[in-house]
């Protein structure tokens, strides 16, 4: 009965649906903007703390600038704290005109994804940011010029860091998704193996110091993650061809 109604619901009904969504969305990233504001001076002393162990320094420029961190470190801590609610909602609003398999399929990339995007922020945080850190500010020892950074730079730089990994750790994701809908092909992914391993070193290049230390760490998760993603494509597939071939049989 809720089907058939969902189903049947007026313009005025998905847009009234959509409203009451975006609401609730809205109201959940104000209130955790709020808490997030409260705790942001212990959030970027957290942060700040990773880089004075080595010998950094900080600075603000302008009156303004600590504070607007503050703003800054409370927003993203909103947006991470309110997307399990937002994805929810998307999820929700979208669910009535999704098939079986699409409703799963989106499901289960919602949840995936957001568990890979953590483990790529925390493998920046315990691993590439403190090796990193170590490595730009080792490049003064010796000199007569001392590290005074900008609370701005610093925050940033680490931002870009976890948003980078973030994504990075989302191919098996992005892959299984892509390979499921029909747009990518998993025998593209393995004949073209080589030139995206060459694409990986490139961008572990543009995205760490200029060592092959830390461009080796990059870019390993990263082949790794490749051949993740291969197989859990292939194995889906295989998984949903034999489904359609005992649906054919019966």
């Amino acid at each position: 009965m809720r089907k058939k109604k969902e189903s049947n619901m007026s313009l005025s009904g998905h847009l009234r649906e959509l409203r009451n969504r975006v609401v609730i969305c809205v109201v959940c990233l104000v209130f955790t903007f709020l808490v997030g504001l409260h705790f942001a001076p212990d959030l970027v002393e957290l942060l700040t703390g990773m880089g004075e162990q080595y010998g950094y320094q900080y600075v603000y420029i302008a009156p303004q600038e600590l504070l607007m961190q503050y703003f800054s470190v409370a927003l993203i801590a909103a947006l991470c704290i309110a997307f399990p609610v937002i994805a929810y909602n998307i999820w929700a609003f979208m669910k009535p005109g999704l098939r079986k398999n699409e409703n799963f399929l989106i499901r289960a990339a919602l949840v995936c994804g957001l568990g890979c995007f953590v483990i790529g922020v925390l493998f920046a945080y315990y691993i590439m940011i403190p090796f990193m850190l170590h490595f730009l500010i080792d490049l003064s020892r010796g000199s007569d010029i001392t590290a005074s950074i900008s609370v701005q730079s610093y925050l940033t730089f680490l931002f870009s860091i976890f948003l980078i990994f973030g994504i990075i750790f989302e191919l098996p994701v992005m892959s299984v998704v892509l390979t499921q809908v029909g747009i990518l092909k998993t025998k593209w992914m393995r004949k073209g193996r080589k030139l995206i391993v060459i694409c990986i070193f490139v961008i572990s290049a543009l995205v760490t110091p200029p060592d092959i230390v830390s461009q080796i760490m990059v870019a390993i998760p990263m082949i790794a993650l490749y051949e993740v993603s291969i197989l859990i494509s292939s194995a889906l597939l295989k998984l949903r061809k034999k489904k359609q071939q005992d649906e054919e049989d019966i």
